[in-house]
């Protein structure tokens, strides 16, 4: 054994938190399985559970994808990036699935400037002050 630790878990940076509700006997049944080892906790569970629907819908999520002209990914838009967008007088209609982020430094300005629309399937971490100046532009 050579001492190399691998994280199995997505670092903070790559993933997204979300909360669902679950009904009494189907958190009975997640537990039973976690017990009996099928599933390392209830995380484990559950991620696989929705890695397993997104294969089985894989070939309507990427016709999709490709009918819809979506980014698959990760997708960052710097200052530069939007400020050489405006000096060559173009407006970006932006289509992300996975997660968009927007620099820090972008003024709300520029993202106007800039951005005819921002369509996120997945997450949108932006600046506030930007989110509010697209507000009416994000779909």
């Amino acid at each position: 054994m050579n001492g190399t630790v691998h994280d199995l878990r997505p670092k903070a940076g790559d993933s997204e938190k979300i909360t669902i509700n679950l009904g009494y006997v189907d958190l009975g049944n997640i537990d039973l399985l976690v017990e009996e080892g099928f599933y390392s906790n209830r995380t484990d569970f559950i991620r696989t559970a929705i890695r397993n629907q997104v294969d089985r819908h894989a070939d309507v999520i990427r016709q999709t994808v490709t009918r819809k002209s979506v980014d698959l990914g990760l997708r960052h838009f710097s200052r530069a990036d939007l400020e050489t967008v405006q000096a060559e007088g173009r407006m970006l209609d932006i289509r992300i699935l996975g997660l968009a982020t927007i620099a820090q430094d972008v003024p709300p300005e520029l993202a106007r400037a800039t951005i005819a629309s921002l369509t996120v399937l997945g997450a949108l971490h932006a600046p506030a002050a930007v989110k509010t100046a697209l507000a009416d532009r994000i779909r």
